[in-house]
């Protein structure tokens, strides 16, 4: 990819914002927690699992910033972080997997003296981030064996590079058929709010040389009654326990026109994207933007 979308670096975290492409490639520097927050707010960063590797990481760099001297009152302030955290997004379950994750580590790590404690933080923020780039691997290994040649695949959102620390989920996929010698086209949904279609996966696969066709969301149904969709690969933000899953808004009429037309319908996602304790879609908050957002982009 040549590009990372989240990096741990000298005691700080790099994110590449997300909000400027695909006309700009910057990064977004961020020295505390409170800046990773405005960050996985502002969807300078988004993607469920990159924004729990970015909250791991936001909680280790708040960690580093604590100056006290008893575990009591190390571990009262770390509460403050996390809440502070878990307020930024509502949808992607990664985000309290992540900030859960490093509560334990921080318990586990209690009888530590504090200046070892926030290493211990900042080496499990780290294997998270690690984590997540063999995982999406091996998604793309098992996943590769869907795809065929000569298929014309559909994509919604952006589950690729930009969506995690690694390749990504569902282009994820996409890249390691790849480079396993297939050969296949993609069509890519704009989107809603941000056009993460337009902006950002259709970007990626560019980048990769993987033939891409940008549609507008209205136009899958006819190209599924065309016989000129063989699939649909998406990404997640949570999968409830039922099975249900959530994700950028139009999946669901995608995954009822798929239906429709017999067209295989598959989502990709990290174990961290279940949530065992929602027991069905119903019950997943649903994150709702502010409605100048759109009219911004």
């Amino acid at each position: 990819m040549r590009f990372k979308t989240i990096e741990w670096r000298d005691g700080k975290v790099f994110l590449i914002d997300q909000r400027r492409l695909p006309l700009e490639e910057t990064y977004v520097e961020c020295s505390d927690y409170k800046q990773v927050a405005d960050a996985i707010r502002n969807m300078t960063v988004r993607g469920a699992p990159a924004i729990g590797v970015a909250a791991a990481m936001g909680y280790a760099l708040g960690a580093l910033g604590v100056d006290v001297k008893s575990f009591d009152e190390f571990r009262r302030k770390m509460e403050g972080i996390a809440r502070t955290l878990l307020e930024t997004r509502p949808t992607a379950v990664n985000l309290k997997w992540a900030i859960d994750r490093m509560t334990r580590a921080l318990e586990t790590g209690r009888e530590l003296p504090l200046s070892e404690l926030k290493i211990r933080l900042k080496q499990e923020a780290i294997a998270i981030y690690e984590e997540d780039i063999a995982v999406c691997r091996r998604i793309g290994q098992h996943g590769a064996e869907l795809v065929q040649d000569s298929q014309t695949i559909l994509t919604h959102c952006n589950a690729g590079a930009l969506a995690t620390a690694g390749q990504g989920t569902a282009l994820g996929i996409l890249y390691t058929a790849r480079d396993r010698g297939k050969r296949f086209e993609v069509f890519v949904d704009e989107t809603r709010p941000f056009l993460q279609g337009a902006r950002l996966t259709a970007w990626e696969l560019l980048r990769t040389g993987i033939p891409v066709t940008l549609i507008t969301d209205g136009m899958a149904g006819t190209f599924m009654r065309q016989r000129k969709i063989q699939s649909v690969l998406v990404g997640a933000d949570r999968v409830a326990a039922n099975g249900d899953v959530a994700n950028k808004i139009g999946t669901y009429p995608l995954a009822v026109l798929a239906r429709e037309h017999d067209i295989p319908f598959y989502v990709a996602a990290p174990r961290s994207t279940i949530d065992l304790n929602t027991p069905t879609g119903a019950e997943i908050p649903i994150e709702e933007r502010a409605a100048d957002e759109v009219a911004n982009v």
